[in-house]
C-alpha cells in the first residue's frame, strides 16, 4: 500500500501515479492521541478516572486485550499515566502514520470488450487470475454470500457497480480516530486503495468490468486511513477487533503499521504500539478471523535486517539510516499466525520490489512487474499497462497497478474460497489448505538480479518445496477448493 508502488488509472483516460509515504505532526498544545497498553489482557474498571488525574481522556476501550485509546493535551500525560503500576506502555501516536502522494500523467487509452473467453468485459487482461486457476476454480466454487472478507485499507467504495452487490453494510465501518463508526460516509473510499483491494477478492461476475478471486461472497470495507491517507495506530488496533467482534472470516491487509517501516520491540515507545497491534492480531485470529498480509515491496529480505533508512519520513528529507536487527518487525506481516504474502509477476519470478525473507513469506501471488516482465496487453490499452493489474477504482473507474498490496488480495479471496466450500475453519486450517495445495516453485539462480544491473539483487534461501522468495508457493485456487484433507 505504501512504497514503490505504482499504479495506472482508467478513467476513462489513464493516468500513473507512485505512492509515498509521510509522517504527520502534531503541533505543541493540541490534543495527542495515546496507546494505554496494560499489563494484562485486560482495561481496568477505573481507567477513565486514572487517565483523567494523569491529564488525558478516556477515548474508547478495547478491554479483552487490554489496550486503551486516550487523548491528551498535555506534555506529561505519558509520564504521569506511567506512574501507575498496572500501565505496561503509553505511546503517541503523533507522527505514526503513513500517507499516500501522487504524481500524475495522463495518457488515452481503453480496453476492448473482447476476446473473452472467461469473466466480464475486462477479464481479458486479468492474466493474474488465469495464472492462479481463478476461471478454472469457479466452475466448482466461486463464493458463498454467507462469507465476508473484511479489507483492512482506506475504506470502500459501495457504490462502484462492480461491487455494489457485495458490499456487506452491516459488518462495514470506519475505525477512524480508534472509534468504530458504521455510517457509509465516515467508510467511503477517499483515497481509493481500499477499493482497488477489494475489487480483486470480490468484484462481482456481473456483465460489467472484471471478476474478483471470490465474485459472490461479501466485502465488508474496515477503513483504518483516513480522507488524507493517513493510517494510526489505534485505527489498526480498532480495525482487528472489529474483525474479531463480527465474525469476519478472512481480514486483507496491504499496508504495514507505523511508527517504523520497521517496529523494534526493544524501543520502549515502540514496543508499547508493536504490543498493542499484536495483542489485536493475535485475538482476531483467536476468534477465527483469517488474516493476510502483504510483506511490504522495498526488495528487502525480513528474516534478515540490517538496515532502516526510510524512517522518519516527516519532515521531508529527515529520514535517518539507523541499525535495525530481528528485535525489529514488520506488521502486520511478521506477527505469528499471519499468512505473509510475496508478489511475482508474469513470467512466475519473484516482482522486483517485492520484500522475501524465511519463516515470513508463507505464498506468493500475482503483484505485478511492469518493468521485467511484460504481460500480453489488449490494445487500443496503453502499453504501459503490461505486465500490471487490473481492478476496481473510484466512482465507477477501473486502473492498472503493482504492488505487494496486490499480491495479498488475491490469497485472502482464495481463502474465502476454501471456506465457501469446506465451511467455517480455523485460520491454521485455511492456511493449510493453501499452503499444502500452492505450486511450488524453486529459488532463481543466485544471485537474482532483475535487469542485471545490481538495483534489484536479492538472494534467495531455501529449495522447492519452501523457500525465502515464494514460501510454499503460488497460490493455486483450483488446487485449493478441490483439496481433499483427508479430515
Amino acid at each position: 500500500m505504501k512504497r514503490r508502488t505504482t499504479f495506472i488509472f482508467w478513467l476513462p483516460a489513464v493516468c500513473v501515479f507512485l505512492a509515498s509515504v509521510m509522517a504527520v505532526s502534531t503541533e505543541a498544545g493540541q490534543a495527542k492521541t495515546y496507546i494505554v497498553l496494560y499489563k494484562q489482557q485486560a482495561v481496568p474498571a477505573n481507567a477513565s478516572t486514572i487517565i483523567a488525574k494523569a491529564g488525558g481522556k478516556l477515548v474508547y476501550s478495547y478491554d479483552d486485550i487490554g489496550v486503551a485509546i486516550a487523548s491528551s493535551s498535555k506534555d506529561e500525560f505519558a509520564g504521569n499515566l506511567k506512574k501507575y503500576g498496572n500501565i505496561e506502555g503509553v505511546s503517541s501516536t503523533a507522527g505514526f502514520a503513513s500517507k499516500l502522494s501522487f504524481e500524475t500523467a495522463p495518457m488515452d487509452g481503453i480496453i476492448p470488450e473482447n476476446s473473452i473467453t472467461w469473466g466480464d468485459p475486462l477479464s481479458p487482461n486479468q492474466w493474474n487470475m488465469y495464472q492462479i486457476h481463478v476461471p478454472e476454480a469457479h466452475e466448482i466454487n466461486a463464493g458463498s454470500p454467507s462469507v465476508v472478507v473484511g479489507d483492512l485499507d482506506s475504506g470502500l467504495n459501495y457504490t462502484h457497480p462492480d461491487l455494489a452487490a457485495n458490499v456487506d453494510f452491516a459488518n462495514s465501518v470506519s475505525c477512524i480516530g480508534g472509534v468504530p463508526n458504521q455510517n457509509p460516509i465516515a467508510w467511503n473510499d477517499d483515497t481509493g486503495h481500499g477499493t482497488i483491494t477489494a475489487g480483486i477478492i470480490a468484484a462481482a461476475r456481473n456483465g460489467i468490468g472484471i471478476v474478483g478471486v471470490a465474485p459472490n461472497v461479501k466485502i465488508a470495507g474496515i477503513k483504518i486511513c483516513d480522507s488524507n491517507g493517513f493510517c494510526f495506530p489505534e485505527a489498526v488496533i480498532c480495525g482487528f477487533m472489529w474483525a474479531a467482534e463480527h465474525d469476519i472470516d478472512v481480514a486483507n491487509n496491504s499496508y504495514f503499521a507505523d511508527p517504523w517501516l520497521f517496529n523494534c520491540r526493544n524501543d520502549a515507545e515502540q514496543r508499547a504500539i508493536w504490543k498493542a497491534e499484536e495483542r489485536a492480531i493475535r485475538y482476531a485470529i483467536s476468534k477465527g478471523v483469517t488474516v493476510v498480509a502483504s510483506v511490504g515491496s522495498e526488495n528487502m529480505d525480513l528474516a534478515h535486517p540490517t538496515v532502516d533508512d526510510l524512517s522518519p519520513t516527516y519532515p521531508p528529507g529527515s529520514a535517518t539510516t539507523r541499525d535495525v536487527n530481528n528485535a525489529c518487525v514488520i506488521i502486520p506481516a511478521e506477527i505469528p499466525g499471519v499468512i505473509g504474502v510475496s508478489a511475482n509477476g508474469y513470467l512466475l519470478q519473484k516482482s522486483y520490489y517485492s520484500n522475501y525473507g524465511v519463516g515470513v513469506v508463507q505464498l506468493v501471488a500475482p503483484g505485478g512487474d511492469r518493468p521485467f516482465q511484460p504481460a500480453p496487453i489488449y490494445p487500443p490499452a496503453p502499453s504501459s499497462a503490461s505486465g500490471l493489474i487490473i481492478s476496481t477504482f473510484l466512482g465507477s473507474s477501473y486502473f492498472f497497478g503493482q504492488g505487494t498490496s496486490f499480491a495479498a488480495p488475491h490469497v485472502s479471496g482464495v481463502a474465502a474460497l476454501v471456506i465457501s466450500q469446506f465451511g467455517k475453519m480455523s485460520p491454521g486450517k485455511v492456511q493449510a489448505y493453501m499452503t499444502s495445495t500452492a505450486d511450488s516453485q524453486p529459488c532463481p539462480p543466485n544471485p537474482f538480479d532483475p535487469g542485471g544491473t545490481g538495483a534489484w539483487e536479492a538472494i534467495c534461501q531455501g529449495g522447492m518445496g519452501y523457500n525465502s522468495f515464494y514460501g510454499h508457493g503460488q497460490v493455486n485456487a483450483l488446487n485449493a477448493v478441490t483439496h481433499n484433507s483427508g479430515q
